[in-house]
């Protein structure tokens, strides 16, 4: 761990070494966290997604393909997928390690998903059903092409 307290303030700060797309070696450095544990996480974190590694979390995984996809997307497009993957994705795949997400979950979240009622009992319409299901799929077809997942389990339900 290279986590580090700066004597002259007091705070903790997080090196991070990685390896850029190109495969050079490369230098992260982070300042001012309250606590060592707040630093090892960011740490932490910023490791697993620099090694592009699929050992990562939802989420995680989610902040990586966002700086993949977002500059080649219109603005409107990208805020779209972006509250999908908030408010629908993360809140049930999230802490969930991106290989250990299986076809069992899909099915079990898109069952939550059909069973929803809003507060005058209409359940979610057919589209906006399939269109959060096409943004699990794309996020999981990125993954199973450029970072080595080796199969989108979404794509079988």
């Amino acid at each position: 761990m290279s986590v580090y307290k700066d004597e002259k303030t007091g705070k903790w700060y997080a090196l991070a070494w990685y390896h850029d797309w190109k495969g050079e070696g490369r230098q992260k450095c982070k300042r001012g966290f309250e606590t060592k544990k707040e630093a090892q996480d960011w740490e932490r974190s910023y490791v697993q997604q620099n090694a592009a590694g699929i050992d990562m979390t939802f989420d995680a995984f989610c902040g990586l393909y966002e700086k993949d996809r977002r500059p080649r997307l219109k603005e409107s497009t990208w805020l779209t997928k972006e509250n999908i993957i908030k408010n629908r994705l993360i809140p049930t795949f999230g802490k969930m390690m991106m290989s250990e997400i299986e076809t069992k979950h899909v099915i079990a979240w898109q069952n939550e998903l059909l069973a929803y009622r809003d507060e005058f009992k209409k359940p979610y319409s057919a589209t906006y059903l399939k269109t959060v299901h096409n943004q699990l799929v794309a996020i999981l077809n990125h993954a199973v092409r450029h970072y080595g997942l080796k199969s989108n389990p979404a794509s079988n339900c």
